[in-house]
This record gives structure tokens, C-alpha cells and sequence, in this order.
């Protein structure tokens, strides 16, 4: 695919997960887009640094501990995407909150790498500081297939 068609897959990912409404926030089209052999490296030297590797590892392993961790479905509100052949870098902000009532709004910049119209690898870099203080450290017990 060329870089404007990744972008534009990006975009409608994004834009279908950012509805005010949580009911309304629609993550089919980014689990359908999520390569089978998919990786998602959290950057950093902290508890959540690590490769979930598979689309299972990230949407059960992640994803999945994530929504245990907020009170309403992950919104995560993208307002820059850059592409460059098989790369969407995209940039956005977090809008969310604990069940504490701990706002967990982190700005996050995430590198997308396709392949085919697939997400093959997410490279993830954020406010580790806030991730640790709004969520606490990621357990061990919850990883799998993470290394």
C-alpha cells in the first residue's frame, strides 16, 4: 500500500476509537487491520516496557489489562499523522480516567509499520511516569507471551 492509503487506514482507526461517547468507540476496523504476527513494543526502562508479541498478546495481554485499569473503553485522540512509505507516525492524546478517579490522559507518539495493508509492528513512547502513577506498574501475572 502506498503511504497516503496507510495513513488514511490509520485515520479511520483512529477516528472510530475517539467518539466522546464509550459506547460508540468502534475498534473492529484496528483489530481486523492487526497483522496475526503483530508486535507491540512499549519503549522505556519501566514496569510496561516490553514486546507483545501477536495480535492475541496484545489485545488480551495489553488491550485487555488496559480496560481493567479505566472506567470507560481506552479513547486515545490522535491529531498528527505523518506517513513515509510503509510508516504512520501518529500523535495523539489521551483522554481517560481510573476507577480511583485518577485522570490517565498521557500523550503518547506511536510509530505504525505496515505491511499489506497490516499492522505489523507498534512502537509505543509516553509519559511513563504518568503510565506508572494513573495505572501502577504492569503485573507480571497479566503477560503471557510478552518478553
Amino acid at each position: 500500500m502506498s503511504a497516503s492509503a496507510n495513513k488514511k487506514l490509520m485515520q479511520d482507526i483512529f477516528a472510530a476509537a475517539a467518539s466522546r461517547d464509550p459506547a460508540a468507540r468502534d475498534r473492529a476496523l484496528f483489530t481486523e487491520s492487526l497483522a496475526d504476527d503483530a508486535k507491540w513494543i512499549v519503549t522505556g526502562q519501566y514496569s510496561w516496557s516490553r514486546t507483545f508479541s501477536g495480535k492475541e498478546a496484545i489485545l488480551n495481554d495489553l488491550h485487555a489489562y488496559v480496560r481493567t485499569r479505566l472506567v470507560d473503553r481506552t479513547r486515545t485522540v490522535a491529531h498528527r499523522f505523518t506517513a513515509d512509505d510503509d510508516v504512520v507516525v501518529v500523535e495523539a492524546k489521551g483522554d481517560n480516567v481510573t476507577p480511583e478517579g485518577v485522570r490517565y490522559d498521557n500523550d503518547y507518539c506511536l510509530v505504525f509499520r505496515l505491511e499489506d495493508g497490516k499492522i505489523k509492528e507498534i512502537r509505543e513512547y509516553c509519559d511513563s511516569v504518568l503510565t506508572e502513577k494513573a495505572l501502577g506498574p504492569f503485573p507480571q501475572t497479566a503477560v503471557r507471551t510478552a518478553s
